[in-house]
């Protein structure tokens, strides 16, 4: 049966059971869409901006644990999109980003609406290809689909010129892929695995370091288990949120710049530290130097070589799925006839309680202005933990990490390598048709929400009850906090004048928006969002604009060089 090369994409896309494509059209793609048009199996979701089709794919794939997908036009349609690609490379999300290009003869020639989407996306991509051939789409689409789940997962783009898309070809989906230089299935190897059974077994302060990797490979369960088993604190990373339970008693929060004293101290002092799936990002270890100081052992996990001792030199590497070493781990465990030393336990918990009791999260509650934290509070406990947040990037973000207790992966979605301002609102987008029933709620800044908000029109469109809850301080407010902490008090194009009225925006999108400026009226205007449950709703929170993120590590120092609140 001979096919179009748009018509072999699309029937690509059925074969791999995808349910939406986030797109935006135009002329290079024209045949592509014309193929969508003719079949009702694979649905297309109309975005206002490409930069939001490649956010709300990343979306849904983060809470789905399936490769998401984006369709945009040559030139300007895919110099858009890269911002969305880059997002979801930095944070290891699978996506497939199919984009238009110039019919083949026009390739190299300054042709309306060219960039080379190939050598332009490369930094920030899995991998990508330029499809010269009809022949070698579906063979292609394969590929793109298993590079981007596999191993270490990514965004993989297809550039599909337009003569190629009208190519009449036979059609031939490959049953399964082979990639000479790719083998991302690597069994982990088994002395390495009973070394740290044997490390851990020992330990008098044991430590978990949890991050993303736990939540994209699946393996909450078992990084439970084996916390429990261990009797030791876990620390989850911003990404790696919800990988273990929030309120369990052996949580003890994030680490990081802006995590829990016990977090911080606890990964510094500790004497076996096993990192399951995460990465020593800069803004969790801090200063390397200092991180280094105090002798531990450490044990990481992941799945990606490169990412063992890339910055800080490990004692057992185990390279592997993360939910399969966690496995293999546990059973050594358990077949173990030595028991933790419970005294020694017992005095790292101690200490831990100690380092807790400093309560680093604390803050002044005030009858007067709203503080941010006071309304992340109110949206836990009105949606009883049980929504999807998706976050922009700034205050509200830390502040939304810190004060909603995410006791299920895949339910925290926010920019986390890249620190993406725009990626809520279109994230969430995917999140709720992802799980239509479900209650989700963005996170967002009057800055951050400025930059994808012609996404309302999306939302109105598809009926999307997303909740936005907007915390609105007049600043662009980490960047206020910097100056304010390290360029005496300097706030250079921070502050947001000429603000929109957002009640009367998102009422001319066609939802509904509510005020809100006393905090005796954060809870009613929260219960009321909520119980317009096929509505979207744009709460204006008006909050204190002088509110800071505590505690803080400062770039470049110590995670024992805390600064609290008090302390300013």
């Amino acid at each position: 049966m001979e096919l179009t090369g748009a018509e072999i994409a699309i029937r690509c896309l059925q074969e791999e059971g995808v349910e939406y494509v986030f797109g935006y059209p135009g002329g290079a793609v024209l045949f592509i869409y014309d193929a969508l048009f003719n079949q009702d199996q694979v649905k297309h979701v109309l975005v206002r901006h490409e930069q939001a089709a490649v956010h709300a794919a990343d979306g849904y794939s983060r809470s789905t644990d399936k490769v998401g997908v984006a369709l945009v036009t040559s030139g300007p349609g895919v110099t858009n999109a890269v911002t969305g690609i880059a997002t979801a490379y930095m944070d290891s999300i699978p996506l497939v980003v199919i984009s238009g290009q110039v019919s083949s003869n026009f390739i190299g020639e300054d042709a309306f609406q060219e960039v080379d989407a190939v050598g332009i996306t490369r930094p920030c991509v899995k991998h990508n290809f330029l499809v010269k051939d009809a022949k070698d789409i579906a063979s292609t689409l394969k590929k793109a689909f298993y590079l981007a789940k596999s191993g270490r997962p990514g965004p993989v783009l297809v550039d599909i010129p337009k003569d190629v898309s009208n190519q009449k070809v036979e059609f031939n989906y490959p049953a399964s892929v082979h990639i000479r230089s790719y083998h991302p299935e690597r069994q982990a190897d088994a002395g390495s695995i009973k070394r740290a059974a044997q490390l851990l077994a020992d330990a008098k302060r044991p430590m978990i370091y949890a991050g993303g990797g736990v939540v994209l490979a699946d393996a909450a369960g078992p990084l439970t288990d084996l916390v429990r088993l261990l009797g030791a604190p876990c620390t989850n990373t911003l990404m790696g949120l919800g990988g273990y339970p929030a309120t369990d008693k052996q949580f003890v929060g994030m680490p990081g710049m802006h995590g829990t004293y016990e977090a911080n101290m606890g990964m510094q002092h500790c004497d076996v530290l096993l990192a399951v799936g995460a990465r020593f990002d800069d803004r969790v270890i801090g200063n390397v130097a200092h991180f280094g100081s105090v002798p531990r052992k450490i044990i990481h996990i992941d799945i990606d070589p490169a990412s063992i001792s890339k910055r800080v030199q490990v004692d057992v590497p185990i390279v592997g799925d993360v939910g399969q070493v966690l496995g293999e781990l546990l059973t050594v465990l358990r077949s173990s006839k030595q028991k933790p030393d419970t005294a020694a336990l017992e005095a790292w918990w101690k200490q831990i309680a100690e380092w807790r009791s400093r309560n680093a999260l604390k803050y002044r509650y005030s009858d007067e202005v709203i503080k941010p934290q006071f309304v992340i509070e109110k949206l836990y406990e009105i949606t009883r933990g049980d929504a999807f947040v998706t976050s922009d990037v700034g205050q509200h973000q830390m502040f939304s990490a810190q004060y909603y207790k995410f006791d299920q992966p895949r339910r925290w979605i926010n920019s986390g390598g890249l620190g993406t301002m725009g990626f809520g609102l279109p994230a969430a987008m995917g999140v709720q048709l992802a799980h239509p029933g479900a209650t989700v709620a963005c996170v967002t800044g009057e800055g951050s929400i400025q930059m994808n908000i012609q996404e309302l029109s999306t939302c109105k469109q598809f009926r999307l009850p997303i909740k936005v809850i907007a915390l609105n301080n007049r600043y662009l407010g980490m960047v206020r906090q910097w100056q304010e902490f390290f360029h005496g008090n300097r706030y250079s194009q921070s502050y947001m004048d000429a603000l929109p009225d957002f009640v009367k925006l998102a009422e001319a999108y066609g939802h509904v928006g509510i005020l809100v400026e006393k905090p005796s009226d954060v809870e009613g205007a929260l219960r009321e969002a909520f119980a317009r449950k096929d509505e979207l709703v744009f709460l204006d929170f008006r909050t204190d604009p002088t509110e800071n993120v505590f505690p803080m590590v400062p770039g470049g120092k110590g995670l024992s060089e805390v600064i609290f609140a008090e302390d300013l």
